[in-house]
């Protein structure tokens, strides 16, 4: 499978934003049963994405399906090592994908309910921040 990146964007570089408040969109189980919730704010980059998704497939060998709800689509520059101030912005250096509390990463169906949850825990140890796996009837926002 193909890195993480979109093939085009309409603005080269990003401003940085803001990390802070909770997700409203995208923080409910909707196409699995069982799904990785974030419990903080961060940016996730494309290649820890990537290695989350490479541990829950094939921590479920091939068996039910697996839904990536968020893309990497900021692009984070930085600036050579030993460059002196100024001279503008530096180059696009990776693609993270901007992750607020509450926001549901990945989510999952058709295999049983303990081999999902070791499953999420094992693709949460790939990630940056705090994760909780949680089911299709879990109401409740991350607080």
């Amino acid at each position: 499978m193909p890195a993480l990146v979109p093939k085009r964007v309409k603005y080269r570089k990003a401003q940085r934003g803001r990390r802070r408040g909770m997700a409203w969109r995208g923080s409910r189980v909707a196409m699995g049963e069982f799904g990785l919730q974030a419990l903080d704010n961060a940016w996730v980059t494309n290649t820890q994405l990537e290695a989350a998704r490479v541990a829950l497939s094939r921590h479920v060998r091939g068996g039910g399906t697996i839904y990536l709800r968020v893309y990497p689509d900021k692009p984070v520059t930085k600036k050579p090592a030993e460059t002196r101030m100024g001279k503008g912005k530096g180059m696009p250096e990776q693609w993270v994908a901007v992750v607020k509390r509450g926001r549901i990463l990945f989510e999952m169906e058709g295999i049983p309910e303990a081999i999902a949850k070791e499953a999420m825990r094992v693709a949460a140890s790939k990630l940056p921040i705090r994760m909780r796996c949680i089911s299709r009837g879990h109401a409740e926002a991350a607080s």
